[in-house]
């Protein structure tokens, strides 16, 4: 039987400094549990981004850099509103294509190539093969001229060779997970813009103020410029990027089969591609605003109203913003075309092979996959070749903008089909207003399109 008497006694027994001891140990223990927890809140936060954070990160690259600069030091701080505008587009387009990589077990032309017309996607890959090898050429001489900026000693050929070797090999000659990781880090470099913005003086309560409410002059130059920034944000290479990368984080969990990848949709899945898209995109247009805002601050308040180039960008404003702005905005451009390049080339490359059934997948080896990989390395060389041969990159964006607005219409037409077909997607089908979404996010693509293109022709 319990003494709960003695047991009592015992307990009050126990020395007054014992006693005070073993509750500063508890105390302490349960203050070690209590701030662990927003730092495991973060580390598990961070462990969910991946594909959307770096195809958000891949979408400011030099070439949308530039159409940022240009739309800053044209019109000010007027068209801020486009970066909290695009976001929930692009947000809904790049979930909606996860969410078919994850449920489909494929990617974005394999799903085409299974339920629509071949001819229609044979057209649109050749689109997006001519539209990223632009993007490409203008990326690398931007990428070379903005080092010899800060290196000036340096030779421009030379810089464009490095830059579009060194990022073959990285891509032929590394396992998916170590590229992965690689790409993840350089998401790093668009901090860049942040730091250029506070090292200069900025009307925080102008800039706040344009980003809120809306204004456009309706001007040709204008609208040709608020569809360059729709065109270089809800980027057709980044719908098939995403999906296949999607893919690509299932075989690396031992998913290996489509069968198997089908089966394996956990509710959790969708969640954490969620916070990675909706995560990625954020900072991507957050990112453009910073941009915008730095151009707006400097050049259009100094009188500098064209900007051809990323690097024009970073040496027009290093008068106005001092060595540290122009140092780091230099910086960003290369760190953010080191990410894009691979991204570009990645994409055309998934694009092309699931169109024809080719085996594809940066989990392969080369010897795999010749076809996949041969369609990276052309599209590198074509880049490198116009680069040396005197590409002009405002032509290149140009007639890349008038591309992007034939070919994302018609993407997003088979991206919103496809998320709201049960036979396809099953029971984690697009919920009916999401799609709506979809639907309206197509439409003003294609307004978008049809301006662009006749801003190009008349």
């Amino acid at each position: 039987m319990i003494d709960f008497k003695k047991i009592t006694k015992r307990f009050f027994e126990v020395p007054a400094e014992v006693l005070e001891k073993t509750l500063q140990v508890a105390e302490k223990e349960k203050n070690i549990i209590i701030n662990k927890k927003p730092f495991k809140v973060v580390e598990e936060y961070l462990d969910n981004l991946g594909p959307g954070l770096i195809a958000g990160a891949a979408d400011d690259d030099p070439s949308g850099i530039t159409t940022y600069s240009q739309a800053g030091s044209q019109y000010g701080f007027q068209l801020l509103w486009l970066s909290l505008f695009t976001f929930p587009f692009m947000a809904i387009v790049q979930s909606m294509c996860a969410r078919i990589g994850l449920v489909t077990g494929q990617g974005l032309a394999a799903n085409i190539r299974e339920h629509f017309s071949h001819k229609i996607l044979y057209f649109v890959t050749i689109l997006l093969f001519i539209t990223n090898t632009l993007n490409i050429a203008a990326d690398l001489g931007a990428m070379a001229a903005s080092t010899i900026l800060l290196i000036p000693k340096l030779n421009f050929s030379f810089l464009v060779i490095f830059f579009a070797i060194g990022s073959l090999l990285f891509q032929i000659f590394t396992t998916y997970a170590r590229y992965s990781r690689f790409l993840k880090y350089l998401t790093i470099a668009l901090f860049s813009y942040v730091l250029t913005a506070f090292a200069i003086h900025l009307d925080w309560g102008s800039a706040l103020r344009s980003t809120i409410i809306p204004s456009i002059s309706f001007s040709k130059d204008q609208i040709f410029i608020l569809c360059a920034v729709l065109g270089t944000t809800i980027s057709p290479y980044l719908f098939f990027w995403q999906t296949s990368q999607e893919v690509e984080e299932k075989i690396l969990r031992g998913e290996k089969t489509i069968q198997k990848r089908r089966e394996n949709i956990h509710p959790h899945l969708l969640k954490r591609m969620n916070v990675d898209v909706w995560s990625g995109m954020f900072f991507s247009n957050l990112i453009m605003f910073f941009i915008i805002a730095v151009s707006a601050a400097t050049l259009h308040a100094s009188g500098i109203t064209s900007i051809m180039s990323a690097d024009q960008a970073a040496m027009a404003i290093r008068p106005f913003g001092g060595e540290f702005t122009y140092f780091f905005f230099a910086i960003g451009i290369i760190g953010t075309g080191l990410l894009a390049v691979p991204v570009l080339a990645g994409s055309t490359a998934y694009a092309i092979a699931e169109s024809f059934n080719w085996s594809h997948g940066l989990y392969r080896k080369l010897n795999q996959a010749y076809a996949f990989y041969g369609v990276i390395i052309v599209s590198m060389i074509i880049g490198l070749v116009a680069n040396l041969a005197h590409f002009d990159p405002i032509k290149g964006l140009i007639y890349s903008a008038v591309l992007n607005g034939l070919v994302a219409p018609i993407i997003l037409f088979f991206v919103v089909s496809i998320n709201g077909n049960e036979n396809i997607m099953r029971e984690h089908r697009s919920h009916p207003f999401t799609n709506a979404l979809g639907w309206l996010i197509t439409i003003v693509m294609t307004i978008a399109g049809i301006a662009t293109i006749y801003s190009f022709l008349f």
